[in-house]
């Protein structure tokens, strides 16, 4: 690959990136949600995980329990999510989503449907982007032990 095409690269990758998360944000705002986008991610996060449990939250956001209990307590106290002590262990506490929190979600994951569709829309071979994007994923989590 020439030096050139290397910079090109870099620089959509780059940019794409950082217009993702503008844009994403900018969305957010305008239909009415107004926690930051940590916040939203960490929702997020709860909600793709299978136990609901700090350690699991955590380990899919990459992040340390620590910082994750800051910012599960900012949620809680702004009524976007809870906590819920395991019916069978006591010493274990879940993590829910409120319906301000389902709502968030909501809002995000149109978001993300609407970015899809514009991109399918403008694409014409969907499965060699599939499979690029799935090699530059790759690439990424086996360089970084991800």
């Amino acid at each position: 690959m020439s030096i050139d095409a290397r910079h090109v690269l870099n620089e959509l990758l780059v940019d794409i990136f950082n217009q993702i998360l503008v844009i994403e944000e900018r969305y957010h705002r305008v239909h009415g949600v107004k926690i930051s986008m940590t916040e939203v991610h960490t929702l997020e996060g709860i909600q793709k995980s299978e136990t609901k449990m700090m350690s699991d939250v955590a380990a899919h956001l990459r992040i340390t329990q620590g910082t994750l209990t800051t910012t599960i307590n900012r949620l809680s106290h702004k009524g976007y999510v809870y906590r819920e002590q395991d019916a069978q262990d006591r010493r274990i506490y879940r993590l829910g989503l409120t319906e301000k929190g389902v709502e968030v979600m909501r809002i995000h994951d149109q978001f993300h449907e609407e970015m899809i569709d514009q991109l399918l829309l403008h694409l014409d071979d969907n499965e060699n982007l599939i499979q690029s994007v799935d090699q530059i994923n790759k690439f990424f989590k086996d360089l970084y032990d991800i």
